[in-house]
């Protein structure tokens, strides 16, 4: 065991030229593990029932300042570790790490679990938005031909959302956090067996290398430190910024807000499903986006390094995602369904370009 650790992490062999991007995978396994222990603790004492749960979750609030910034962080981690995963998920597209098969699809796994765990996370508080945000989402799943509504009854557990979906959506929170934990060990398994990549591109990764202690253990453990430092300094100053005001107030199915919609880092896929009227169509293109993110190869082997017009289309890329963020926030009116519509078939063909050409 104790050379195991050694050979993975102590000596391990570590390309010379990585930057401060190379950090961002470890900063968020710490934000990650952070994020499992206060989800532990905050599941000790939740409750879930549609009657119940509201005021559960406004109590850990209101009861002791412990709780307050146990649940606090647990909200800004969940912000934090989507903020970091697109930046290292960036890094990986614009370094061409994504030739990496393994590594890359295990990774892509990993960001689709995030998704369903903080989907499913936002809902167990069993407020207005979140309410509302379970009815339109599930209604989603509906929508697929042939197995959507079974889908949707399996996820819902009837009609509508109720109860038993907040039960079930508790349980599979619960047990998608160990889950994404297992996934992590499996990618960096992958990760050390496979490689990093490096900004240069170097056909070697390990060429020009040092080991991984002390010269990137401290470098690591400064990026985590300052980024947790960043997210309790955010979270003191100004706790409330990540939270939507109808968050504070209890679930009603028989008023539904005035602009429903998800937390920031949903806003983009948010633009894409409601840029075309049928739901089955927003959906496919959705689903056409995540497929073309995740193929893992491409005809550029080194990535950006040496290619001008590569690097000029990933940051079109990143640039049609801050538009359609921007649109998801915005209602579902012209024009910004009509740019919402434009901007998803741009980023479509930016990606084929990115992958295939």
């Amino acid at each position: 065991m104790i050379n195991i650790v050694k050979n993975n992490i102590y000596d391990l062999p570590t390309n010379s030229g990585l930057n401060y991007y190379w950090c961002s995978g470890f900063v968020l396994g710490g934000t990650i593990a952070i994020q499992v222990l206060t989800g532990i603790l905050l599941s000790l004492l939740y409750v879930a029932d549609q009657n119940i749960s509201f005021g559960c979750v406004m109590g850990f609030s209101n009861e002791e300042l412990s709780l307050w910034l146990v649940r606090y962080f647990h909200i800004w981690g969940a912000s934090g570790i989507f903020f970091i995963m697109f930046i290292h998920m960036g890094r990986a597209l614009y370094y061409g790490s994504y030739n990496k098969g393994f590594v890359w699809s295990v990774g892509f796994v990993l960001y689709l679990l995030m998704m369903i765990e903080a989907f499913l996370g936002y809902i167990l508080p069993w407020h207005q938005m979140s309410f509302w945000a379970a009815t339109v989402l599930t209604g989603v799943v509906q929508s697929v031909p042939f197995i959507g509504n079974l889908l949707y009854n399996y996820i819902v557990g009837g009609f509508g959302v109720t109860n038993v979906t907040l039960v079930r959506m508790f349980a599979a929170h619960v047990i998608i956090a160990f889950i994404i934990l297992g996934l992590v060990g499996v990618h960096l398994f992958y990760l050390h067996k496979q490689g990093s990549n490096n900004s240069l591109s170097l056909s070697n990764g390990y060429s020009d290398s040092v080991y991984f202690h002390h010269y990137y253990s401290t470098k690591d453990l400064l990026a985590v430190s300052m980024f947790i430092n960043l997210i309790v300094i955010v979270m003191l100053i100004s706790p409330d910024l990540a939270l939507d005001s109808e968050a504070y107030l209890r679930a009603d199915p028989m008023t539904t807000p005035v602009n429903i919609k998800p937390e920031w880092y949903f806003l983009f896929y948010y633009a894409m499903l409601r840029s075309i009227s049928s739901k089955i169509g927003g959906l496919v293109l959705v689903i056409t986006f995540l497929i073309l993110l995740w193929v893992p190869f491409s005809s550029n082997k080194n990535g950006s390094s040496y290619n001008l017009v590569y690097q000029l289309n990933f940051w079109l890329i990143a640039s049609n995602l801050f538009m359609l963020s921007y649109l998801g926030a915005c209602h579902p009116e012209w024009p910004y369904d009509w740019i919402s519509f434009i901007c998803s078939i741009f980023i479509v063909i930016q990606l084929i370009v990115l992958k295939f050409l």
